[in-house]
């Protein structure tokens, strides 16, 4: 499974992509731990996450973050074609193409970065803005590595070979960690923002050149817009490049409003990092490893096990989702002090970030349905129909993050995040249904609604587990007990003992099959 040039099977893919995207996860955190320890949550932490939007835009527009998507899709079809050879000759054509535009850009945006800032911060003092434009200068080339490494990683993937992708976000945040141990104390925070462009280069780009090379992937140094290729190829990532969904613009919306609360950005974020983790797993994780296989069965013709396919993976990771959700909710404050606490990052920062954590919880099991729905689409090679439906859903969001904010500050955006991603996530499946695609009625409700009774009684049990673990060591006076890194661990792990033991009682006294596939899963029957 190890081996750069194995090809693997969905249930292989799955374990890799899941076992790299929890240690990425975890190398995150402590990326993220270690920029609160040092910089805690205020100006600088603010300006150093705003710094990312702008690249990140400019990704979006030339469909950095899709083009391995789209290319999966496209150069399966040569393949099934026995046209591989020219398959790659498009590949290459784009590259070089996408590839100028990109510098051309890259050389603009430098320029309007101080404007940008300052317009979508609103809240931002000059020196914040200041702050932000300079990393925003030194981040922005790193998007051209991040496009040639999605388009040299296209064919890795549809070969099946996953470790190259599995390798690229452990390697782009060990890069932030070694720059800011290197160069913070001469650099201050943009050592953070070298280290993002230096992990652009080495994890998306240079390891899937290496791999590309070896799986012997033909380049060719040309750019002939005339080829009958690149027309398909501006079909599919035309409506992504113009469509804008809601999971890529959140960070936009949350910043536009946080920007006005010092530190709201950073702890938003780092809430928003912490969620991040368990979602790769269970939603990114499966999205990268079924994509192909998705591909390869609507190619073929497969509807039926097409269709059913995409109902199986959407209702494991919402039924997991579900699960994870209500712990994660349960443990919110231990979880978070035990992972940002500590050096400049105050308690009063853990309390807040820990409401955040929480709320963005509640739609975990969201997150990861939408992550599998919006891969049917582009599977089957429709782009342009989930990107206008998020478009208008996001256009819709951006009134719920207003209203949100107004609401209740910060926690409102992220009550916000939860009721967009729920539109976004129906919005996703009725099309599917209606385009005959995936049914509705392939999902499995029964066993969700199991999952859904089970996560609410063990997080209720957990929650009530841990206040009173807290109130009994107050009262033998231990009164600093939620502020302290091994008392947030053994609240952790009590908790999360407790949780589970509810919760796979209540899936057994429901009748559920979920524990008993999850103990021959793991070994234990």
């Amino acid at each position: 499974m190890l081996r750069p040039s194995h090809s693997h099977t969905a249930m292989t893919a799955t374990l890799l992509l899941m076992s790299s995207t929890m240690l990425s996860g975890i190398i995150g955190l402590v990326r993220g731990k270690y920029i609160a320890w040092l910089f805690g949550a205020g100006l600088q932490t603010d300006a150093y996450n705003a710094a990312f939007r702008l690249p990140d835009l400019m990704n979006n527009f030339l469909v950095g973050g899709a083009v391995s998507i789209t290319f999966v899709t496209i150069l399966n079809r040569y393949r099934e074609r026995g046209e591989e050879i020219e398959g790659e000759r498009l590949l290459s054509i784009v590259l070089n193409f996408v590839i100028l535009i990109l510098v051309v850009a890259t050389i603009v945006l430098m320029f309007l970065a101080a404007p940008y800032i300052r317009w979508t911060n609103g809240g931002f003092t000059e020196a914040q803005v200041a702050l932000s434009a300079h990393m925003t200068r030194i981040i922005l080339p790193g998007q051209i590595f991040f496009f040639a490494g999605g388009v040299l990683g296209a064919p890795l993937l549809v070969r099946k070979q996953f470790l190259y992708s599995a390798l690229t976000p452990i390697i782009y945040n060990l890069s932030i960690i070694i720059a800011g141990v290197l160069l913070a104390s001469r650099l201050g925070i943009p050592a953070l923002a070298v280290g993002a462009t230096a992990g652009a280069f080495l994890g998306a780009f240079l390891i899937n050149a290496i791999g590309a090379a070896k799986a012997g992937v033909r380049y060719f140094p040309q750019i002939n817009l005339r080829h009958p290729g690149v027309r398909d190829w501006l079909k599919m990532t035309l409506p992504l490049m113009f469509g804008f969904s809601l999971p890529f613009l959140e960070p936009f919306f949350m910043g536009f409003y946080a920007s006005h609360g010092t530190g709201d950005i950073t702890r938003l974020t780092n809430a928003k990092q912490l969620f991040s983790a368990p979602m790769a797993v269970l939603a990114q994780a499966a999205g990268v490893t079924s994509l192909p296989f998705f591909t390869q069965l609507w190619a073929a013709g497969k509807r039926r096990e097409f269709a059913l396919g995409v109902a199986d993976s959407v209702s494991r990771v919402m039924a997991l989702g579900l699960l994870a959700s209500s712990v994660m909710a349960a443990l919110a404050q231990p979880i978070v002090g035990l992972v940002f606490g500590g050096g400049h990052f105050t308690p009063s920062d853990v309390q807040l970030t820990a409401i955040y954590f929480a709320l963005y919880s509640i739609g975990l099991f969201l997150w990861s349905a939408q992550a599998i729905y919006s891969r049917a689409f582009y599977a089957a090679g429709v782009t342009w129909l989930p990107m206008l439906s998020s478009t208008v859903i996001m256009a819709v969001s951006f009134l719920f993050y207003g209203w949100g904010y107004r609401w209740h500050g910060a926690a409102g955006l992220a009550l916000a995040s939860d009721a967009g991603i729920a539109l976004q996530a129906l919005s996703l499946a009725v099309l599917l249904h209606m385009r005959r695609m995936v049914s509705l009625a392939s999902i499995e409700f029964d066993e969700l609604g199991r999952c859904f009774a089970a996560g609410i009684t063990g997080g209720l049990v957990a929650f009530a587990f841990k206040s009173a673990l807290i109130w009994v060591a107050a009262k033998l006076g231990h009164t600093a007990m939620a502020e302290t890194r091994w008392a947030d661990l053994v609240l952790i792990v009590i908790g999360g003992l407790v949780w589970l033991i509810s919760v796979d009682w209540v899936l057994k006294m429901m009748g559920s099959a979920l524990p008993g596939v999850m103990r021959k899963r793991l070994g234990f029957a």
